[in-house]
């Protein structure tokens, strides 16, 4: 990051036109460039020792989603009872970092992980689609606070961004970031209907500078979802917002990241283009609903020398 955009950081949310004047004067994103890079570190190998401390770490970044119209209070409970114990017959394996649900479940999810270091993660804002006013959207994350979820996970008004509204898109995520009290907040940018790289830089900065504590790519609901590309431009931008500020912010890649070789490539990226210290699930999660059973298989397989069929993990 240059001194000059550093230089500009506090400027930046003094009001709309500062603010506009910021996000298009950051730099372009160099698509082939990019996109060459995200190629080039994807066919990285990592040996068999690293491999297995991937598998682990992938598994302790990942925010168990049940996101459907059919959840019930019941599948929501045995879905915290594998975030807690993910193969109850290799007590070793690491818990998860969180279970994801609608507000409405919250409540549940935190009485049965009560006692647990499983954090209760919930959606809010008129998920998936935000389309909704504010006091509705504010309303949604006041329930899921006091339903006692410790992470929400917001979705920007992606119309509003596309219009060029920056200021409405900053205003409401302040207000949200206010209404969530010590919840940490996670911004959804639903990248996939950001169009263009450079759209994902500056709603990156964006929910940032509003005070968001972890950048997220998707819903899970809109292809194209997650991919490496988008996942670097947004691992750029909270390691230069921490060059500048000192102030450390996430990455949540969710949507499409089905396989631990999927899981290892993201990994390879959190270490190339962030840095180490993002390699932790304070700093870098998965939100994925079939990734866990592959990671757990090949995580068997690495133990065994041998490779179970999916028949052979607990539902």
């Amino acid at each position: 990051m240059s001194v000059a955009l550093a230089d500009r950081l506090d400027d930046a949310t003094r009001d709309e036109s500062s603010l506009r004047r910021f996000l298009d004067g950051l730099p372009g994103v160099d698509q082939v460039g990019l996109e060459q890079r995200a190629a080039g570190l994807a066919t990285r190998s990592i040996k068999q020792d690293a491999k297995r401390w991937a598998i682990d770490t992938a598994i302790s970044m990942v925010d168990l989603t049940t996101l459907e119209g059919a959840d019930t209070r019941g599948a929501v409970r045995s879905l915290c009872a594998k975030a807690v114990r993910p193969d109850p017959q290799r007590p070793d394996t690491p818990s998860v970092a969180a279970v994801c649900v609608y507000p409405d479940l919250a409540a549940t999810a935190v009485e049965a992980l009560t006692g647990t270091d499983v954090a209760v993660a919930s959606v809010a804002t008129a998920f998936p689609s935000g389309r909704s006013n504010r006091a509705v959207k504010l309303a949604d994350t006041a329930l899921a606070v006091e339903s006692g979820a410790a992470e929400v996970d917001m979705v920007i008004d992606r119309g509003a961004f596309l219009e060029g509204r920056y200021g409405d898109v900053y205003d409401e995520i302040v207000a949200v970031k206010q209404a969530c009290g010590a919840a940490h907040l996670k911004v959804i940018l639903e990248t996939g209907e950001l169009a263009t790289y450079d759209n994902v830089r500056k709603a990156s900065w964006l929910a940032l500078l509003a005070g968001g504590d972890v950048i997220k790519t998707s819903t899970g609901k809109v292809s194209p979802a997650a991919t490496l590309p988008v996942t670097h431009v947004m691992l750029q931008a909270v390691r230069d917002y921490y060059e500048a500020t000192g102030e450390p912010r996430g990455v949540k890649a969710a949507g499409g990241i089905r396989t631990t070789k999927d899981a290892i490539r993201y990994l390879v990226a959190v270490n190339e283009v962030a840095g180490e210290q993002w390699l932790t699930p304070s700093l870098f999660r998965f939100g994925a609903s079939s990734l866990l059973n592959d990671l757990l298989l090949q995580r068997r397989a690495k133990q065994d020398g041998h490779y179970s069929g999916a028949n052979y993990l607990p539902e």
